[in-house]
């Protein structure tokens, strides 16, 4: 049985009602760290607005030292930010944050785990902690649910690392919150282990959940997300519905198997920026709205090549990243 997280022990279900059409809501956001040792002072934050929908699936991106970790961290109450607000499931983190730190759950990059405590010792301190009833909590079948199980009795510094990382999963459950955070939740995870995760994400979203990912992984985000934002900067650059945001870039990727091994790119070829490949195929970034597929083959026939085998690629969120993150 999977833990339904939109039955909070710790909202009502008025308060649960009345928080609109947003998990989260960032208006003017802002972090500057203090200079020390002589450093300068970082401004991490920019005045970030921001708005994730309830019910969806958010990714958040951008290159290491963006500001992501202290967006995260300032929603969670361990980062105190220097302007703006911030409201999580309707609750305004200054003026309620009991109720807004009780609406999300957050599992952080850094393996912090006790190692003298057992999985099932941490959760259901964890749960108290959150003022979960005993009868309330789902200890066990949390940790069933993320294959933690048959663990749940030893010390948890015998677990390896996906274990630590799913039990930091875990741990973020407890509570039942309507928003889960994951922050680089696969760092480390092998691939059956990460797609058992994803499946379970899913799951949790169509019971309502709202889950907001940061990954390095972009297929990931390419593959899982409904919306994502790009930070750089300190600066959102980008936030908009997935297909939207790889619409941005509307370029392919022609690739050419020749009939017979091209030694090197004719050069009646080169104007076109054909890319000889190591094993030997060719390849051309193109706009099929300014140059029309059939006019390229036309080109690599005149040049004498013949052609064994064709496909196209299409522009995928790494393209979309790397664009706007490098101007």
């Amino acid at each position: 049985m999977i833990p339904s997280l939109m039955t909070s022990t710790n909202l009502t279900v008025e308060e649960n009602a009345a928080t609109g059409a947003n998990a989260i809501e960032a208006r003017g956001l802002t972090k500057i760290y203090a200079s020390q040792g002589g450093a300068p002072a970082k401004h991490a934050l920019k005045s970030i607005d921001l708005d994730i929908p309830r019910g969806s699936i958010f990714g958040l991106l951008g290159p290491n030292g963006a500001g992501k970790s202290t967006f995260i961290n300032i929603l969670a109450g361990l980062v105190k930010k220097t302007g703006g607000t911030a409201r999580i499931w309707g609750f305004d983190i200054d003026k309620n944050p009991r109720k807004s730190r009780v609406s999300i759950g957050v599992v952080p990059q850094e393996l912090s785990i006790d190692p003298f405590f057992t999985p099932f010792d941490l959760l259901d301190l964890h749960a108290g902690m959150y003022g979960v009833p005993k009868a309330e909590r789902r200890t066990a079948e949390i940790l069933s649910v993320l294959g933690l199980a048959d663990k749940a009795h030893a010390y948890a510094r015998t677990l390896s690392g996906g274990m630590r990382r799913r039990l930091l999963v875990a741990k973020a459950m407890v509570h039942s919150p309507p928003i889960l955070v994951l922050d680089e939740p696969t760092a480390g995870v092998d691939v059956e282990l990460r797609q058992q995760l994803w499946d379970y994400v899913r799951t949790l979203n169509a019971l309502g959940a709202t889950i907001v990912l940061t990954t390095h992984y972009l297929e990931e985000a390419e593959a899982m997300c409904d919306r994502i934002a790009i930070i750089n900067h300190g600066q959102v650059i980008a936030c908009e519905p997935t297909p939207q945001l790889l619409a941005r870039i509307s370029d392919k990727r022609l690739v050419i198997t020749p009939a017979h091994l091209v030694a090197m790119v004719p050069e009646s070829l080169t104007s076109l920026n054909v890319e000889r490949l190591g094993d030997g195929r060719l390849a051309v970034q193109y706009n099929p709205a300014d140059t029309p597929v059939m006019m390229l083959l036309d080109r690599f026939k005149e040049a004498g090549i013949q052609i064994a085998d064709i496909s196209t690629e299409e522009s995928d969120l790494e393209d979309v990243f790397l664009q706007l993150t490098s101007k």
